[in-house]
């Protein structure tokens, strides 16, 4: 008799995770990132490396974001600069130690800016980041099995 108590992993859906392994080593043609023994990094490609487009590239390409930021209320605009620098300084810290996490788009509208990454981490981490050095308010919506994670900050 088969054991019933055991854990179903939902289905995560990610159309950029590779299917298959990927050529070992390659290189993005357009970032120049290396995927090495099963992970992207930085360094300088090998000179019998296939090129291909990694998976932060192609959802920049695509405007297919994994994560979203949104920004809004008065004191975001009132501390553009600030926040700015603090997310770029966020952007380049995750990006060193992953390649694969980059902010696609800074966009600002109205009374909101919106910032869409190529991982989800990073959204959750910028997110995380701004409401402790400024507090305000913070609320997550995952999705389900896979999709863009959307992240609200606003004071």
């Amino acid at each position: 008799m088969p054991r019933r108590d055991r854990m179903i992993r939902e289905r995560e859906h990610d159309s950029y995770k590779a299917r298959k392994k990927l050529p070992d080593p390659s290189s993005c043609s357009e970032c120049k990132a290396v995927y090495h023994e099963g992970r992207w990094q930085w360094g300088r490609a090998p000179v019998d490396a296939k090129f291909l487009l990694c998976p932060a590239c192609q959802r920049a390409r695509d405007g297919e974001p994994a994560g979203i930021l949104t920004l809004s209320g008065g004191f975001h605009l009132e501390h553009r600069a600030e926040i700015l620098g603090l997310i770029r300084n966020i952007e380049e810290r995750e990006t060193k130690a992953h390649a694969m996490k980059r902010i696609m788009a800074v966009v600002e509208h109205q009374d909101e800016m919106e910032i869409t990454t190529s991982e989800q981490g990073l959204a959750r981490s910028l997110g995380d980041a701004i409401h402790h050095a400024y507090q305000g308010d913070l609320d997550y919506k995952y999705p389900d099995g896979g999709g863009v994670l959307r992240v609200r900050w606003s004071r």
